[in-house]
């Protein structure tokens, strides 16, 4: 399995949010700045709702900007941590439907906050494989390059959170 970590040979993305369909943006908490060097992202007032899968202190929302915190790892879920990410899915496209701009956000915004948009996507109608592509061409390609993820997407994510329930 392949997950982000601090490696080496994965680069910060070049803006702090990208969005991925209208409304629905994905970002982190660390972007490369046009100077070249490490920026902090720090979200204020730009969206009506945030979903933070990693939380570092300093790094917004302002007060009064709707913030859902439900930390995982970069790496093999739980039934628990499944079921999480299935409702942050679910809470993300409820806002869209009442025309809410949504931020889902991770470290740097490539593999958590792609699990949650990419099952929103499927949630909506598209196909795993159309969603994390989707995510790939707006984020970074970089997006989703945990492999586990992926796979957890095209098994899709109330299976693989059944099976997890079974193996406990």
């Amino acid at each position: 399995m392949r997950t982000r970590g601090r490696q080496a040979d994965v680069p910060a993305p070049d803006s702090p949010w990208s969005e991925i369909v209208p409304g629905l943006w994905m970002g982190g908490h660390e972007f490369r700045g046009a100077s070249g060097h490490l920026e902090s992202a720090v979200v204020r007032g730009e969206f009506d709702l945030v979903q933070t899968l990693l939380r570092l202190p300093g790094h917004g929302p302002d007060p009064g900007v709707e913030h859902h915190v439900w930390p995982i790892p970069d790496g093999p879920l739980d039934g628990t941590q499944l079921a999480g990410v299935i409702r942050l899915a679910r809470a993300a496209c409820d806002a869209l439907d009442a025309g809410r701009r949504v931020l889902v956000r991770c470290y740097h915004g490539y593999n958590r906050s792609g699990l949650v948009i990419a099952h929103a996507l499927v949630d909506r109608g598209r196909s795993a494989d159309d969603a994390i592509g989707l995510i790939r061409t707006h984020r970074s390609p970089w997006a989703l390059h945990n492999d586990l993820f992926v796979e957890y997407l095209r098994t899709g994510l109330p299976t693989v959170r059944l099976l997890e329930d079974l193996a406990e």
